[in-house]
């Protein structure tokens, strides 16, 4: 199993990105899982529903919802758990993790940048280290970086980084 984390500044399209990295890698036969971190409680739930009333109400430590084709597991734990737990705990048996967010966390790393955002790009930050960074996806024709920076107008963008990942996103022992 490999994982890689896919960053940026609110609104610069990880999601996007990460759901386009996803149908890349499931066309290429690729088993994929994926990891969101959220810096607010995440409410998946609805109010009254018999899931919701046994996690709040029964206070349970974890609630499990099995139908026909899916499952989602709802669980009470602190916010300390890195990706690379959680990918081993709750993903195994899958090529790769693609991890939105966890930008401090020490895993390889493409950064989403807009330049419209206003902000600098991560990798410009103080306590930002280079080497982990697979690439930047831009829209920024000016950008620089000391890594990879691919465009939104390059021509077969998604298909280089996706095989930039394959090559670099972190192996995980079991």
């Amino acid at each position: 199993m490999r994982i890689c984390s896919i960053i940026g500044h609110k609104d610069a399209g990880k999601t996007t990105l990460l759901v386009a990295l996803a149908r890349e890698f499931h066309r290429q036969g690729k088993r994929v899982a994926s990891i969101k971190h959220a810096s607010h409680p995440a409410l998946i739930d609805h109010e009254g529903s018999d899931t919701w009333r046994h996690f709040n109400e029964g206070c349970t430590e974890r609630t499990l919802i099995a139908s026909p084709d899916m499952r989602a597991l709802f669980e009470r734990a602190p916010d300390t758990i890195d990706p690379e737990t959680l990918a081993r705990t709750y993903m195994g048996g899958v090529d790769l993790v693609l991890v939105e967010g966890f930008k401090r966390a020490p895993l390889p790393k493409v950064e989403v940048y807009r330049k419209v955002l206003g902000h600098p790009p991560l990798i410009a930050s103080s306590d930002a280290n280079p080497s982990d960074w697979i690439a930047i996806v831009t829209d920024d024709a000016s950008l620089r970086a000391d890594c990879r920076v691919l465009r939104f107008t390059d021509t077969m963008w998604l298909s280089l980084l996706a095989a930039l990942i394959l090559e670099r996103a972190k192996v995980l022992s079991p």
